[in-house]
């Protein structure tokens, strides 16, 4: 069915406040490396949650088409700066004589400005290959094959992402030869995590499609990335 709602659901506003959180959690966790040792990999522990931000943004395109996934893309963005943005100025401000933890503090919330510029780039351009991706096959396919439409749109989605991120954040931090292994692992890693949830990325849509009575088709949206409340 086709809608043309100018008006967002208390459901779709419980996805927009999810893809927040993990976002800022995301940020959060990056901070800590961890080692899963049976593959001898390093990886930040922000790809816990990181992942579950192209599954929602896989279950929004679905349902409700590419307009209201650009309003939840800068919503996601607007959110995520604004915490980084009052995380940098506390660490910023100077330490109370008793307190005993700013190398801790600013362990976590001192985002270096080409990381933080990094991030910012990498998540729009990531974020909005993926729904674009996600819009086109939909339409191509007429609405089947919804696995390989979410599987795809991550791939590409995250292959911006790492292209922009670790060449930006790392570029003659890591050596050079070492940026493409991270750059296909991180790719490799995310779309595993989307492969293995699946089954319940497919039950959430179902579910949603039935309780919001929508199943949009992008046929002639603008795909422009700035027309954000045109929804």
């Amino acid at each position: 069915m086709q809608t043309n709602k100018k008006q967002v659901s208390v459901l779709f506003m419980l996805f927009s406040t999810l893809f927040c959180v993990c976002l800022i959690t995301a940020n959060v966790l990056e901070t800590k490396q961890v080692s899963i040792g049976l593959f001898n990999l390093s990886i930040t522990g922000g790809l816990i949650v990181f992942p579950i931000s192209y599954i929602i943004n896989d279950c929004v395109c679905e349902v409700w088409g590419y307009s209201k996934t650009r309003l939840l893309i800068w919503l996601g963005f607007a959110m995520n700066f604004l915490f980084v943005t009052f995380g940098a100025l506390c660490d910023a401000l100077p330490a109370a004589p008793y307190w005993d933890n700013d190398a801790g503090f600013h362990a976590v919330f001192g985002l270096a400005p080409r990381i933080a510029l990094a991030s910012f780039l990498a998540f729009l351009v990531g974020s909005f290959v993926n729904a674009y991706v996600m819009s086109r096959m939909k339409i191509k396919s007429n609405g089947k094959n919804f696995s390989a439409r979410a599987i795809m749109s991550t791939v590409y989605g995250e292959i911006a992402d790492s292209l922009i991120f670790f060449p930006l954040a790392l570029g003659g931090v890591v050596p050079m030869k070492e940026l493409p292994v991270l750059i296909v692992s991180q790719v490799v890693l995310k779309t595993l995590y989307e492969i293995i949830v699946l089954p319940i990325t497919i039950r959430v849509v179902r579910a949603t499609k039935k309780l919001e009575g929508e199943d949009t088709y992008d046929k002639g949206v603008n795909y422009s990335v700035w027309k954000i409340f045109s929804i």
